[in-house]
C-alpha cells in the first residue's frame, strides 16, 4: 500500500499543466517500494535505511509500508524523523562519534545498536544498556567506490582487534561494521572486507552476533543499472566462505540505492547564451543539483518543452549554471542536452532522490522546490524537434 498516493500521471503532465517556474521533484511511491522490496527479498538479511539520504516524511512511510522497519540514523533529528512515520521502528546509531547530549538523546529513543572506531567512543557509550550492540567500525583502503569513506571514519583491522575484545569485555553485543565507499560499483570491496572482518573476529577471540555490510550500494547514474542481485551474491558467497558454520546475521543500510530512482527532478532554463552552449538553470549546486559537484554528471536526462514533449536533436556539451549570484554555482562541464533545447524547457534529471533533498539550501532566496507525487516517473508523451 502507497503512502502519500499519486496525484500525477507523470511529470510531463504536471508540468504542461502548472508550468512550474521553480524547481520539482516528483516521486513515485510505487517505485520506492518495490526497491525497498527488492533489497528485501535479494539481501537475505535485516535491511536498514540511511535516513541521511532523503528523510522526507513521505519516503519513510512509504518505506514503512514497504517492511522496513529498521533505520540508520545520524543525529537525534533523524531519530524524531523515524520516530514519527514508525513509533515502534529500530534505530540503528551507526555515526561513530557523538557528543554526551546526543548519546542521551539516542538511550531515550531507544537506540539499539551503535557502532565505534575508538576508544574513546567506546567509553562514551557506559551509560548504554548492556543488552545493546555496538559494532566496531573498520576501515581498509579498498578500491571500487566514488569516494571513500575511510579517511573520516573507521579503525584499522589492528585497532579493531582490539577494539571488539573491548566491546566484548563491557558486556555489550559485540559486532563489526564497514562502509565500502559511496557509489560503489566494484563487489570485490565487499569480498574483501567481509574477508578482513572474519579475520578481525579471530584475531579478536571473539564471536560476532552480526556483521553490518553498510551502504555504497550504487545508483543509476549512466541509464545501465547496476546489478543489486549479483552484489547480495558476492556477499553471501564471500560470508560463507569467511566464517563457515560462525557466520553472523547480516544488515545492511542502503541509502542512495534505495532513494535515488524514486525521484525526477525538473529544472526550467532560464537562459541559453554562448550560441546556446551556456545554460542558466533555475537549480544548481546550492539546490537540488548539488550530489553532481562530487558525482560528477549524470547521463540520465532530458529535455522536455512547455508542451511537455521530449527535444530531439544532436546532442551538444554545454556549460550550465545554476539560479543564484555566485559564479560557484556551475555544474561539472560538459552536460549534454539536445541542440533543440529553448529557453522555458526544462531539464529532468532522473535519479535524483538520494541527497537532492538532504543537502539543498535556500542560498540567494532560491530554495523552493516542491515534491509531487507521480503515477510513474518517465516523460513519454512524444518527440518535438
Amino acid at each position: 500500500m502507497q503512502s502519500h498516493p499519486a496525484l500525477w500521471r507523470d511529470p510531463a503532465t504536471h508540468l504542461t499543466r502548472t508550468t512550474p517556474d521553480e524547481p520539482v521533484l516528483y516521486l513515485s511511491p510505487q517505485v520506492l517500494q518495490d526497491t525497498a522490496q527488492r533489497f528485501q527479498r535479494g539481501f537475505g538479511g535485516l535491511v536498514t535505511y540511511a535516513v541521511k539520504a532523503n528523510d522526507r516524511a513521505e519516503v519513510l512511510a512509504n518505506l514503512v509500508n514497504a517492511g522496513v522497519s529498521a533505520f540508520d540514523v545520524a543525529s537525534p533529528v533523524e531519530m524524531i524523523a523515524v520516530r514519527t512515520a514508525c513509533p515502534q521502528a529500530t534505530l540503528h546509531y551507526n555515526n561513530p562519534v557523538r557528543s554526551e547530549a546526543e548519546i542521551a538523546a539516542g538511550i531515550e529513543m531507544g537506540v539499539t545498536s551503535w557502532s565505534i572506531d575508538e576508544a574513546g567512543e567506546l567509553a562514551k557509550l557506559c551509560a548504554v544498556p548492556k543488552e545493546a550492540e555496538i559494532a566496531v567500525r573498520f576501515a581498509l583502503p579498498v578500491p571500487g567506490a566514488a569516494y571513500d569513506f575511510g579517511d573520516k571514519f573507521g579503525a584499522a583491522p589492528d585497532q579493531a582487534v582490539e577494539l571488539l575484545r573491548q566491546v566484548a569485555a563491557t558486556g555489550h553485543v559485540p559486532a563489526l561494521c564497514f562502509h565500502p565507499g559511496t557509489q560503489c560499483e566494484d563487489a570485490a570491496a565487499w569480498h574483501s572486507y567481509i574477508h578482513a572482518a572474519a579475520q578481525i573476529a579471530a584475531r579478536a577471540g571473539v564471536r560476532i552476533a552480526r556483521l553490518n555490510v553498510g551502504g555504497g550500494f550504487a545508483a543509476n547514474r549512466t541509464g545501465i543499472a547496476p546489478d543489486l542481485e549479483a552484489v547480495f551474491e558476492v556477499i553471501h558467497r564471500a560470508v560463507a566462505d569467511a566464517f563457515g558454520t560462525a557466520a553472523p546475521d547480516l544488515i545492511c543500510e542502503p541509502g542512495r540505492a534505495m532513494v535515488a530512482e524514486a525521484f525526477t527532478l525538473a529544472s526550467r532554463i532560464k537562459a541559453l547564451r554562448a550560441g546556446g552552449r551556456t545554460v542558466f538553470l533555475n537549480d544548481g549546486i546550492y539546490g537540488r543539483l548539488t550530489d553532481l559537484r562530487d558525482m560528477g554528471l549524470t547521463r540520465r536526462v532530458e529535455v522536455i518543452g512547455p508542451n511537455g514533449r521530449v527535444r530531439t536533436g544532436s546532442a551538444l556539451a554545454r556549460v550550465v549554471y545554476g539560479p543564484t549570484c555566485d559564479s560557484l554555482d556551475r555544474l561539472p562541464d560538459g552536460l549534454e542536452l539536445p541542440d533543440t533545447s529553448a529557453v522555458g524547457d526544462y531539464v529532468l534529471f532522473h535519479g535524483m532522490g538520494a541527497y537532492s533533498v538532504a543537502m539543498g539550501t535556500a542560498f540567494n532566496g532560491y530554495g523552493a522546490c516542491a515534491v509531487v507525487t507521480v503515477d510513474r516517473l518517465s516523460a513519454d508523451s512524444g518527440t518535438a524537434g
